[in-house]
């Protein structure tokens, strides 16, 4: 007979995956091996990703540490350092929220802000992966004004900043906690950027602002899921996007199901044009089948292709 360990359901330990984030770390208690095994299956988080661009964390010194950012008497920030895969290119250090830190507080915020909180949790998959896009077609963003939207930690913003020569780059995300810690990126970064001038905003995506007709290219990565914000990020979309014949929204999102089909057809009814492309890069395409043949599986146990491998969209007025 099976047991009662092996019936437990995916909302479950959806739950436990939340009850393990809000605990003080000192407090958890020691998982059972296979409820722990189950609990990295079901989640669709993962350590590595697509692992296209190298990262470790970095000491940092106490008297560099914020005294607000300190919860149960351990510091709540690591900082990370990032080496781009392009000879004689700076690195970036990026100080980020420490893996399973969430608070209360983050989620009242979010109610008041009518935002989420993915992008305190970690960089995802995507943005790792639009990073490495960007990387690969930096002259496309050479003299150009580029805001990246729903931002998180905003890597691939950063990594347009340091290495395409575009003359502005303004990382964006409607999470006021978000903007922060890319605002003490930004000034920690500085001298990575050369004339390339970089800012923080945050940018609701159904607010009114006076940046409209600004932008020549837009970048976000993973933010078609959740189905109620589409609307906002069409009109967003069309609204700071430059009256250029040039000038395009570049998004990296998995299917999610029906939610980026929906977003799509929001995009249609808001009279954009756009296209689909499945392999737009032979070493994430490489990464992808390694994951679905089990090459890579131990590092991402939980892969599937729909709710996982970012397809890339590009939008256009």
């Amino acid at each position: 007979m099976e047991s009662s360990r092996t019936k437990e359901k995916a909302s479950s330990l959806r739950w436990q995956i939340l009850r393990h984030a809000l605990l003080p770390r000192n407090s958890h208690p020691k998982p059972h091996e296979e409820s722990e095994t189950r609990i990295k299956r079901i989640s669709r988080r993962t350590t590595h990703g697509f692992n296209l661009i190298h990262c470790h964390e970095v000491k940092v010194n106490a008297d560099d540490e914020c005294d607000s950012n300190k919860s149960n008497g351990s510091t709540m920030d690591m900082r990370v350092c990032y080496t781009l895969p392009v000879p004689g290119s700076p690195q970036l250090f990026l100080t980020q929220r420490v893996e399973n830190h969430a608070q209360l507080s983050d989620f009242e915020i979010c109610n008041r802000y009518n935002i989420d909180n993915t992008g305190l949790v970690c960089n995802w998959p995507s943005e790792d992966v639009l990073a490495h896009f960007c990387l690969s077609q930096a002259d496309i963003f050479r003299s150009k004004k580029v805001i990246e939207l729903g931002s998180g930690y905003g890597l691939a913003g950063f990594v347009i900043a340091a290495v395409t020569e575009a003359s502005e780059v303004v990382i964006s995300d409607g999470n006021p906690q978000v903007v922060y810690y890319t605002q003490r990126n930004i000034e920690a970064n500085s001298r990575a950027f050369g004339d390339t001038v970089v800012k923080s905003m945050r940018l609701h995506w159904d607010q009114e602002d006076n940046i409209a007709d600004t932008f020549d290219i837009i970048v976000a990565s993973d933010c078609t899921f959740f189905k109620d914000f589409h609307g906002g990020l069409v009109r967003i979309v069309k609204r700071l996007l430059s009256k250029s014949a040039s000038s395009e929204a570049i998004f990296l999102s998995p299917k999610r199901g029906n939610s980026l089909d929906l977003f799509l057809g929001v995009v249609e009814e808001n009279g954009l044009n756009f296209s689909v492309t499945e392999k737009y890069d032979t070493e994430v395409w490489k990464r992808h089948e390694g994951f679905l043949n089990g090459e890579n599986r131990d590092s991402w146990p939980s892969y599937e292709k729909d709710h996982c491998y970012p397809l890339l969209i590009r939008i256009t007025l």
